[in-house]
């Protein structure tokens, strides 16, 4: 065979290889658009509905879109429940139980990642065996116990339980990041004088900002849209963190029976912000630290 029909042959199947590739990645941009699509619906749903005037919730066929936006279901929304002493709650219950959680797990981590102790191992496999306790069998036994600290119907039991390890999850993720910083830091800040909380503190901590952000973002994330443990430990509505306050939200009668969803949408949307706002700013670190956490065992 020549080589100009060997050339024309190899030029051929390139080109038969390029438009083979196009086509794949044309099929994973559909599907892509589709899924996105098929998620971005319920949202965009929901924005609209909070604008709408109370006659249009229940026209048929549906409004897409409001032609008079009603931007003032916002400030009716927040006026029609104590929204920002249910936001504040939230705030403070979030805030220092997201504080805990990533000290202590810290912590726990590092002791496991870094210590050498007998049984190590079998304890750090203990902690994990916990991931598979469905928090159901454990509420009865917390509820007696904080019943008896006077603790119900405060926010110690959302908050202090995150100050002693800060779940098994986060120590878990926090150990497999430590476990990929190479022991030649240690040991060379052993040689400089550097005491292990020294060295937690100024070498590991820094380089495992990516996990630290992840765990902060995943803890925030649970405490701000929690609602089983807010709804057996609160009885107070001064005392309601967001989601039980969307529900009070949703049963709390209007004047005259008058429809209410379009609030209810405004209030789900102002709930949802900042875990939206948090996400977007920190996905970067949140995606890089789920990542490099299962680099090595």
């Amino acid at each position: 065979m020549s080589s100009l029909a060997v050339t024309a042959r190899r030029t051929r199947m390139s080109a038969r290889g390029r438009v083979q590739r196009l086509g794949e990645r044309g099929i994973l941009y559909i599907v892509v658009v589709l899924l996105v699509s098929v998620f971005t619906v319920p949202l965009f749903w929901t924005v609209a509905s909070s604008l709408k005037a109370p006659t249009d919730l229940y026209v048929f066929p549906p409004i897409l879109f409001p032609a008079n936006p009603l931007f003032s279901n916002y400030p009716r929304a927040w006026n029609f429940v104590p929204f920002g002493a249910f936001y504040l709650n939230t705030a403070i219950v979030t805030t220092l139980a997201t504080t805990g959680a990533v000290l202590t797990s810290s912590l726990v981590a590092y002791g496991f990642a870094r210590g050498r102790f007998p049984g190590r191992e079998a304890l750090f496999y203990v902690v994990l065996s916990t991931l598979m306790l469905p928090g159901e069998v454990t509420i009865i036994p917390k509820f007696l116990l904080f019943k008896e600290l006077g603790w119900i119907d405060t926010f110690k039991p959302l908050i202090v339980p995150e100050w002693f390890g800060g779940g098994a999850f986060n120590i878990f993720l926090l150990r497999q990041f430590f476990m990929t910083i190479p022991r030649n830091f240690d040991e060379a800040a052993t040689v400089d004088g550097a005491g292990s909380f020294r060295i937690l503190w100024n070498i590991l901590l820094p380089l495992c900002s990516p996990a630290i952000i992840t765990v902060a973002i995943l803890t925030f994330l649970n405490h701000w849209n929690d609602f089983f443990d807010p709804l057996i430990y609160l009885n107070s509505a001064e005392n309601f963190t967001l989601s039980l306050g969307l529900r009070h939200f949703q049963i709390a009668p209007t004047e005259g029976g008058e429809p209410k969803e379009q609030m209810l949408m405004a209030a789900v949307l102002m709930a949802a912000l900042p875990c939206i706002v948090l996400f977007f700013v920190a996905q970067r670190y949140f995606v890089r630290g789920i990542v490099m956490s299962g680099i090595k065992g």
